[in-house]
């Protein structure tokens, strides 16, 4: 092993156990701790560990582990890691942030904010206001109506939170949501972006609504339905989805970027028939994920659909390419 490389495996610890994970949490409980949860199937997670080699050169107080996802379940299920790269930062033993993807400058940018909040002295390379602000805009205006609240839709963290999506829920509107313990930045920042000091906040085509009370009051006046926009129902909206290209394939991960070892296989496989097809990220929409076993009795993923019509999953395709059937099905002239 060359000295360069020798060097860049010193810097990473490997885990292999929930034991040794815990154990580490207490030992750099005083330090920053960044976790790389990674796969050895999925390319993108090899120059990731070579950026953090890289960021502990620099970041000597801070400490960077890799822990291979799959390997150690309950960790991850723990933490929530449902796709590879994902990065944890912990500080007294508690999570205080997160980056999911493999988004080097991001993870750099997070490294640094949080290794420079670390020390006694205060950070000196916070980010421009006028980029910040810029930042915030795109957030806000991602979606027709943004959330930003304490967790997720799924698991809201705090009980405001929670009242505000059982009441956008009941009253069937369409919505995004962010999740501010996410990004302590965006977190402290929107307060005085929005002047609004607390959450959750909701946002209608980028112009602020208000915190729960106002939601409540819209709700009360029966205007809350004029303000925000309507989703469609689940089963119309799966079967616009899934007829949304002659072949659609939903699964963890982009075409680009799988984040399952069964959806890489999968496109592995589609590519090499030259068929033009789509695909559906469901860790990205948590209500197509779910709706989507129900609506084609079909209990995982991927799943393959062919002019709206399930072909099955990761084996039935395997098969159907061994029997020499897969490229006539795909074609849709079976």
């Amino acid at each position: 092993m060359a000295t360069g490389e020798a060097e860049a495996a010193a810097a990473l610890v490997q885990v292999d156990s929930a034991r040794q994970f815990e154990e580490l949490l207490r030992l750099k409980a005083k330090s920053l701790l960044v976790v790389h949860f990674w796969a050895p199937w999925a390319p993108q997670c090899a120059p990731m560990n070579e950026v953090m080699a890289e960021l502990a050169k620099e970041h000597p107080q801070v400490s960077f582990v890799k822990l291979e996802a799959e390997a150690v379940p309950e960790v991850s299920e723990k933490y929530e890691i449902s796709s590879v790269p994902t990065f944890l930062f912990f500080k007294n033993s508690q999570r205080i942030d997160r980056l999911d993807g493999a988004h080097a400058p991001e993870l750099t940018k997070k490294v640094q904010r949080h290794a420079s909040s670390s020390a006694f002295a205060p950070s000196t390379k916070e980010p421009p206001e006028e980029a910040l602000n810029l930042r915030l805009k795109k957030l806000i205006n991602a979606a027709p109506c943004m959330l930003f609240m304490k967790g997720t839709p799924q698991e809201p963290r705090c009980g405001f939170s929670k009242q505000m999506v059982e009441i956008l829920n009941k009253h069937n509107i369409q919505f995004s949501s962010f999740d501010v313990f996410s990004d302590e930045e965006v977190r402290q920042e929107l307060k005085t972006y929005s002047n609004w000091p607390t959450y959750p906040q909701l946002y209608v085509s980028g112009e602020l609504i208000g915190g729960l009370d106002i939601i409540k009051e819209l709700e009360a006046s029966e205007e809350l339905d004029t303000i925000c926009p309507k989703a469609p129902k689940l089963e119309e909206r799966l079967k616009v989805l899934t007829n949304k290209a002659a072949v659609m394939l939903f699964m963890k991960g982009s075409r680009q970027e799988a984040k399952c070892g069964f959806s890489k296989q999968i496109l592995e496989i589609l590519n090499s028939t030259d068929v033009e097809y789509e695909t559906f990220d469901i860790l990205e929409d948590e209500e197509v994920r779910q709706g989507l076993k129900s609506y084609s009795n079909w209990p995982t993923y991927p799943q393959l659909y062919v002019k709206g019509e399930l072909i099955g999953g990761l084996d039935i395709v395997k098969e159907l390419k061994e029997n020499g059937e897969l490229l006539s099905i795909l074609r849709g002239e079976n």
